[in-house]
């Protein structure tokens, strides 16, 4: 196997890696659509839902290892003879498959996709529970006074964001390509990521830290579309 093959290899797999995010959003979408509608008879649908999105939790798990696992070995066997590259796919083999062995899916449900899915959900129903019980009227002046408060301007990019996440720790929102190219070059210069929210004094921001805030994202894509109307 050469090395352009497995460049070529893994960056089919990155590829795949995004679509497998943008299919975990699309179903986090659906998710909230159905607790929206606060129909007890659509808890199973948003069951399997979960189901749905913790098994491409796990399929971007082992993605992300089985990359890092390939990088590894292809970095160590560059060192040695030309004759140690036909050793390469073995040794991939046995360390992807040990520290496979070593996971567990509990930790499953600290990805932050899966996070954001039951956040998600969880602060639909209860909208849709608020809805229920106020006047419409009253609802949306409320809707209007959280939107006309809520930042929709990515601190770093000074635009509108786009894929919303939230900090964990400071609970600040970025646009996710901004925040974690920022995260990125930090690193590369061997320094942290500070939040660049003015004031803030989470001096560490790390990519663990970031969860999509899916909600947010939708609140903005209504306003867009309330603009457009307009």
């Amino acid at each position: 196997m050469s090395l352009s093959a497995v460049h070529g290899t893994l960056s089919s797999l990155k590829t795949f890696q995004a679509d497998i995010g943008t299919g975990m959003d699309i179903v986090t979408d659906v998710a909230m659509d159905l607790a929206e509608a606060h129909n007890e008879a659509m808890n199973p649908a948003i069951a399997e839902m979960e189901a749905m999105i913790l098994e491409c939790a796990k399929l971007d798990r082992e993605i992300n290892y089985f990359v890092d696992i390939v990088q590894q070995v292809t970095a160590e066997v560059t060192t040695q003879q030309p004759e140690a590259m036909f050793s390469l796919s073995a040794k991939v083999k046995e360390q992807f498959t040990g520290r496979i062995a070593r996971l567990s899916d509990a930790e499953l449900h600290n990805h932050q996709k899966v996070v954001a899915f039951k956040d998600s959900v969880k602060n639909s129903g209860n909208q849709a529970n608020k809805e229920s019980e106020e006047n419409i009227e009253e609802l949306d002046e409320d809707i209007a006074v959280t939107q006309s408060q809520v930042n929709f301007t990515c601190p770093l990019t000074q635009v509108e964001m786009v894929n919303p996440v939230k900090n964990k720790k400071c609970n600040h929102h970025y646009d996710e390509g901004a925040i974690v190219g920022l995260i990125k070059t930090r690193h590369s210069q061997k320094k942290k990521c500070r939040c660049p929210v003015v004031g803030c004094g989470n001096s560490d921001v790390k990519e663990a830290d970031l969860v999509p805030d899916q909600m947010l994202r939708r609140r903005i894509q209504s306003q867009k579309r309330k603009g457009n109307r307009t």
